[in-house]
């Protein structure tokens, strides 16, 4: 009969081993993947943490490519750059499996119209305050 110890060694080492093989074979998949000209390089330890059991694609294959998509307002087509890709993923820690959907100029136009949203709901709540103040001066119980 084996001790406790000793199964939790042949575990360890059995993990290990399991380990070092998916290792070697995510090197191997990394080398059968060309990276084409134009591509970016992943840096995966500054993706931001996504709780997901999978990963994107262009995190398995190690490289960022421009990406083609349709504007959803202006319905424009447009290119999503790798460079624009590596920004938005490593240094503005945006979710990893989100994609580009406007254009940059309707993107402005829906970030102006969500602070001028912002801006009228931030006005109608200080109103509404200022005239309940004002009616409890009137009014005192």
């Amino acid at each position: 009969m084996k001790s406790g110890k000793q199964r939790r060694a042949e575990i360890d080492q059995r993990r290990a081993q399991r380990k070092a093989r998916q290792v070697a074979k995510q090197h191997a998949a990394k080398k059968l993947v060309r990276r084409p000209t134009g591509a970016v390089a992943v840096n995966p330890d500054a993706l931001a943490p996504n709780n997901s059991y999978g990963e994107p694609l262009f995190v398995t294959r190690g490289f960022y490519t421009d990406l083609p998509f349709r504007c959803v307002d202006c319905g424009k087509d447009e290119v999503w750059t790798a460079h624009q890709q590596k920004w938005w993923y490593e240094v503005a820690k945006g979710p990893v499996f989100a994609t580009a959907i406007r254009c940059r100029p309707c993107r402005r136009k829906q970030q102006t119209r969500k602070v001028d949203s912002r801006r009228v709901h931030l006005e109608g709540v200080a109103k509404k305050r200022t005239a309940r103040t004002s009616l409890a001066r009137t009014n005192p119980r």
